[in-house]
């Protein structure tokens, strides 16, 4: 007998792996309910570990440490020691739990599924950072019941970032040429469009580092919400490729593959899942403690 089909609009408004809050899920209770409030929970909750001294504050080596907290009751936990008030209040920048903009995204997507609101981390690339440079960044897609659409919004943008950067887009509908998901950075740089070289972050760029987020990517949409540098199987080259060119040529294919999926909408929601499940995909043993 068939498995029975996946609806993605209910899938995405439960927790996955790492945005169950598990214990600490009364910490979300009586969030509140409309997505720009949420976004400004997450923000008084989270300092970004490279943005920390443009706000003035000196970072200890054990802090910067917090980035590498992977799921979201784990980073719940860590917020309520720093200070134990509810949620909705925004801590000072001393008592913020240090993390990046993937944990921005996590959280915010933890905090709209707890709500029943479906979201999404996505995992590419920013053109708002630097000047013709594509920056590795995460953002949270939620959904727009009322217009049937998928919006990117970048809970890390607050109003001083913003400011700073002279964004003059809605950062809760951020236009999609603005923020370029992994599949789409590796469908332009594969087809010469665009110049590999120029995604990336400080001085690792080029290819490479395009097709870990390619897999991030695909691996968020079956909601896991990998760190930034989780890397295994097929996000690297393969030793037998770097000895083989049929070998690099059958990796890049199937990297041409998994990019498309990213791109194909929820039309191709249960070939998404699927895609996860390959072993040259999915996580290995005891990833997600």
């Amino acid at each position: 007998m068939a498995e029975p089909a996946v609806d993605p609009i209910a899938f995405y408004s439960a927790p996955g792996p790492i945005t169950e809050p598990g214990r600490l899920a009364p910490l979300l209770n009586g969030l509140p309910a409309d997505l720009p409030s949420l976004v400004g929970v997450v923000q008084g909750l989270l300092l970004h570990v490279f943005w920390a001294e443009r706000y003035g504050e000196k970072l200890s080596e054990e802090r910067k440490g917090e980035v590498q907290l992977r799921k979201v009751e784990r980073m719940l936990a860590r917020i309520a020691e720093l200070d134990d008030r509810p949620l909705t209040f925004a801590r000072p920048l001393d008592r913020r739990l240090v993390g990046n903009c993937r944990d921005f995204s996590a959280l915010l997507a933890a905090l709209l599924r707890h709500q029943g609101s479906p979201a999404r981390a996505r995992c590419g690339f920013g053109a708002y950072f630097l000047p013709s440079h594509y920056e590795d960044h995460w953002v949270c897609e939620c959904w727009r019941a009322d217009e049937g659409r998928w919006a990117l919004a970048d809970a890390q943008l607050d109003a001083f970032q913003r400011r700073l950067l002279g964004v003059a887009f809605d950062p809760l509908d951020v236009p999609r040429d603005q923020f370029i998901t992994g599949g789409r950075a590796w469908q332009m740089c594969r087809s010469g469009g665009a110049d590999p070289d120029s995604f990336g972050i400080f001085d690792m760029h080029g290819l490479w580092f395009i097709r870990g987020n390619v897999v991030r990517d695909l691996l968020a949409l079956g909601k896991l919400e990998v760190l930034p540098w989780d890397v295994w199987g097929i996000m690297a080259e393969s030793e037998a490729a770097k000895a083989d060119p049929a070998v690099a040529a059958e990796e890049l294919g199937e990297l041409d593959r998994l990019a498309a999926l990213t791109l194909a909408g929820d039309g191709a929601f249960a070939e998404v899942l699927a895609a996860g499940e390959d072993a040259r995909v999915r996580p290995p043993s005891g990833w997600v403690a």
